[in-house]
């Protein structure tokens, strides 16, 4: 109970007539306990939830207002063709096992990622990259096959993240980063803890160390958050709870926008979705309001593309997918399924996706779509769904970044492959005209609202609580992380 046990320290330090020290610990809660702890091996976001900016750190970084900013590159160097990017690395970067960072581990770090035998689950961020070269010990440069204008941004990722070929082998379980946290321990099921690093390249973090607590159930967080087990809870997984934390003097709402574009994902591939007047239907019968105020308590903002509604290039399509169940049943006896169709629903364990599944299944019902629900874990639900295909709906959200190029990959756990819209992404890798690339991102939200590729349901909001004593932590998410460089505790 880490409030109360430090106002009832604070107590004793004053009556004593000395000061009471800052506290330095922070207990973060989590829903979903990463599958590892390797942010270039895994698709999980609990991964970089934890270990994002915290443990390991890339050539570039998000920081918390969305923009691109250098991390372990001092500076880089664009040549006029926009092919190569001579990056000058920080001096005097160390690794938490002591080992000097070098221009090879970049090299290692992106040829791993983009080799062919690569299990890098976002392994299409490196595919332009045609040659790593090392320069010398800090200087290493990168040589792509054709103009990228959102390549600093692709190394900004979780998934770029620089590891070392003396340590990668065991980083499932024992990640080793240069980052100002280094791992400490993992107890499974329960938490992950990490300690600074002494040894830190950069600004020291004013923490000494933090816990990432994982607690799936809404109630237990809830009473968790209330007894201070816990001190902050970024992505809290009972809404219908917050406005009791808000009338609570103790604590403090964090209320923002996430990258997280929530889907009723459809299996392109499978026999009665292949129909797209199966999958129009599908999108006709669904109450976006209904289910964003059932699962989410009014947070969220409802979308019809795969797109952020924040973001300035994003098209308002909700209306082409307009609640109306009459015309989802006018579409399915179109389809050859006037008696009645049944899918299988498969849900991950996030509370959007759970509670929006029940009221999802009940939408369905009413236009003649019956749906047999399974509630899977997360490591199920990557093994058969997003890996194994094996599934006709699912519910999750999509929180990476710019992620609308995902449509652009056929093998991809939905199996979306139109050949026009892959043009469209590749066209969107060479166009460096801020203009160009806003037009083919509109033109590409339109094609797959076209094709109603997936049930586009709302943008995921960043509902989180903490202690109001804490300050630092991110409002909004514009990448999946619980960023833990610049948070303290004031008093």
């Amino acid at each position: 109970m880490t409030f109360r046990l430090a106002f009832s320290a604070a107590a004793i330090a004053l009556a004593a007539g000395g000061a009471f020290a800052q506290q330095t610990s922070i207990t973060i809660g989590m829903q979903l306990e990463p599958p590892n702890l390797d942010p270039t091996g895994g698709a999980a976001a609990a991964i970089d939830e934890v270990v994002y900016a915290n443990v390991f750190e890339g050539l570039t970084r998000y920081q918390a207002d969305g923009s691109i900013a250098p991390a372990l590159a001092a500076s880089w160097e664009i040549s006029e063709d926009g092919l190569e990017y001579t990056f000058t690395l920080h001096d005097g970067v160390t690794f938490h096992d002591g080992s000097a960072l070098t221009a090879e581990d970049v090299q290692f770090s992106l040829d791993r990622a983009r080799a062919e035998d690569s299990t890098n689950a976002q392994k299409a961020l490196f595919a332009g990259i045609s040659e790593v070269e090392v320069i010398d010990d800090l200087t290493v440069k990168i040589t792509l096959s054709s103009p990228n204008g959102g390549f600093l941004t692709n190394l900004a990722w979780g998934d770029a993240v620089i590891v070392a070929s003396e340590s990668i082998a065991d980083a499932a379980t024992n990640p080793i980063g240069t980052g100002p946290f280094r791992f400490r321990e993992w107890v499974q099921g329960d938490r992950v803890e990490l300690e600074a690093n002494p040894d830190y390249w950069g600004e020291a973090p004013a923490l000494a160390e933090a816990t990432f607590k994982f607690i799936s159930d809404p109630t237990a967080a809830f009473a968790a958050m209330m007894a201070g087990d816990i001190d902050a809870f970024p992505a809290f997984p009972a809404p219908e709870t917050l406005v009791q934390f808000e009338a609570d003097p103790r604590f403090e709402l964090l209320i923002g926008s996430t990258e997280g574009e929530t889907i009723l994902s459809t299996n392109n591939q499978s026999e009665a979705l292949s129909d797209i007047r199966v999958r129009q239907a599908l999108a006709h019968a669904i109450n976006r309001q209904e289910i964003i105020d059932g699962a989410m308590f009014g947070y969220g903002t409802p979308i019809g593309t795969h797109f952020a509604p924040h973001h300035p290039d994003y098209v308002d399509l909700t209306g082409q997918s307009e609640y109306d169940p009459e015309k989802a049943r006018a579409l399915l006896a179109e389809a050859g399924h006037g008696d009645g169709l049944t899918l299988s629903l498969k849900l991950p364990p996030p509370s959007y996706a759970r509670r929006g599944g029940e009221i999802i299944a009940a939408q369905l019902r009413e236009v003649g779509i019956e749906t047999e629900i399974s509630n899977l874990e997360w490591a199920q639900w990557l093994e058969e769904v997003f890996r194994g295909k094996d599934y006709d709906l699912t519910i999750v959200s999509h929180t990476e970044p710019m992620d609308i190029n995902i449509y652009a990959r056929p093998d991809y756990y939905f199996q979306y492959d139109k050949p026009e819209f892959q043009e469209l992404m590749a066209d969107l890798d060479i166009a460096t005209d801020p203009a160009e690339r806003s037009s083919i991102l509109q033109a590409a939200q339109q094609m797959i609202a076209d094709d109603y590729v997936n049930g586009y349901l709302f943008q995921l909001a960043r509902t989180g609580v903490a202690n109001a004593a804490i300050e630092g932590l991110w409002l909004n998410a514009p990448t999946q992380a619980n960023d833990l460089t610049a948070v303290r505790w004031t008093e």
